[in-house]
């Protein structure tokens, strides 16, 4: 439903019957870069920039090691993606309930659409039984077409897309040495919160217990979890219903901590 060439790994997936499914996925733009007309969307976003320079719009970019939130219904773009840039996304349902369209769900549609008009530019254009030509937006289109109805949007909660820049934050040592946190932002009533885990090498990290979804993103450094270690890119799912975990640093590591909406 967009024009040009985006490679992706999708690491996580929610539940496509919560309000707040989600996808974590991490996208690598491909030769030619990759581009979206300037849209809004029904759901919320988090984007952690992991190579490259982000063009938000084209008056805002997000530099290399950048973090934003994109919140329901705000606007955005028009993207113009770089070739090479890589950035971490997660898109989930935002405080409104609206929740989010799976990609299973959402590939269907599109493919149905295909058949009925063409996607160009990130517009879908079809032709009615009367021959008048309609537009709409690539993904505004693929939601409709999956659900069987119109795309209704929030009022918003923000005017803009919130930027934010994680070294300007200062770290805060907790009680488990070796282990220090920062906190990004916390958004909406329903208290989604974004921040930062540093776990240096040797030390342990207590995941605890939650009320709410939490998602953790390895962008560097080296972990073992239940005696199994993982590398950069990893994804981490702790749902309420899970017992603490333990996170122990082989080396130095850095990990985006996403606490989604709750419900």
């Amino acid at each position: 439903m967009r024009d040009g060439k985006l490679d992706q790994k999708f690491l996580l997936m929610g539940d496509d019957d919560s309000p707040n499914n989600y996808l974590l996925n991490v996208g690598r733009t491909g030769s030619g870069g990759w581009g979206t007309p300037r849209h809004r969307h029904n759901f919320d976003q988090v984007r952690y920039v992991l190579k490259g320079s982000y063009p938000v719009s084209p008056h805002k970019v997000m530099k290399e090691g950048t973090v934003a939130y994109f919140p329901e219904s705000v606007h955005y773009g028009p993207q113009d993606r770089p070739e090479g840039l890589e950035m971490m996304v997660i898109q989930f349902g935002g405080a409104s309930g609206e929740g989010f369209l799976s990609v299973a769900r959402r590939e269907a549609a599109n493919e149905a659409l295909k058949k009925k008009g063409e996607f160009k530019n990130g517009v879908f254009t079809w032709y009615d039984e009367h021959g008048n030509k309609h537009n709409k937006d690539g993904s505004a289109a693929c939601v409709e077409e999956a659900t069987g109805k119109k795309l209704e949007f929030a009022e918003p909660r923000y005017d803009d897309v919130v930027m934010m820049y994680p070294e300007a934050s200062p770290w805060a040592k907790s009680e488990t040495p070796g282990v220090s946190t920062k906190t990004l932002g916390v958004f909406t009533e329903r208290e989604m919160r974004l921040g930062f885990i540093k776990i240096e090498a040797g030390a342990t990290f207590n995941t605890g217990t939650r009320t709410a979804i939490e998602v953790l993103f390895l962008s560097e450094g080296q972990i073992t979890v239940d005696r199994k270690s993982y590398g950069p890119q990893t994804g981490i799912e702790l749902l309420p219903t899970d017992a603490p975990a333990e996170i122990t640093a082989t080396e130095d590591a850095l990990l985006l901590a996403i606490r989604l909406p709750q419900f």
